[in-house]
């Protein structure tokens, strides 16, 4: 008999263990989640996963993307409740927040699409990404401004 892993859930009569990496942005890449919105939205996407019964094991909001890594019961399809969460975040969001819809008229706050992929064994290595993400990506815009000075000239 094998050993069970500590990631396994369980419905009624079903062992399950279906995570997945997911990537969503707001529309056209605006950098809008900073200070108290990329705290609201944060909120607002864990309480719309926990009445889905959708475990966040990890995630995080950069300035102009969301990551996460949510672990999705089988009877619920990815596609179905990406549908859900964006949707329903969107209007929470356009709720919570009235100024907003001078700069998202038709009131759609994320892109159309998304980014979804399944984690198997290497769950650990994309936990470190999405956690670690953010200092990368500074390190790398570091790194860029030092692109701009000119070789010859040093300017």
């Amino acid at each position: 008999m094998s050993k069970r892993n500590d990631d396994t859930s369980s419905l009624s009569h079903t062992k399950w263990n279906c995570q997945y990496h997911i990537v969503f942005c707001p529309k056209y890449r605006r950098k809008v989640i900073y200070g108290k919105l990329r705290s609201d939205i944060g909120r607002y996407l864990r309480r719309l996963c926990e009445y889905k019964g959708v475990e966040i094991v990890e995630a995080h909001a950069m300035s102009d993307h969301i990551h996460m890594l949510v672990k999705i019961p089988p009877k619920l399809a990815v596609s179905s409740f990406m549908g859900y969460l964006k949707g329903k975040s969107s209007l929470i969001i356009f709720d919570e927040h009235a100024n907003l819809k001078y700069n998202y008229g038709s009131r759609h706050f994320w892109s159309e699409g998304y980014y979804v992929s399944t984690v198997g064994l290497n769950k650990k290595t994309v936990e470190n990404y999405i956690r670690n993400q953010e200092l990368e990506d500074q390190v790398k815009d570091k790194r860029s401004l030092k692109e701009y000075k000119d070789p010859f000239t040093g300017k």
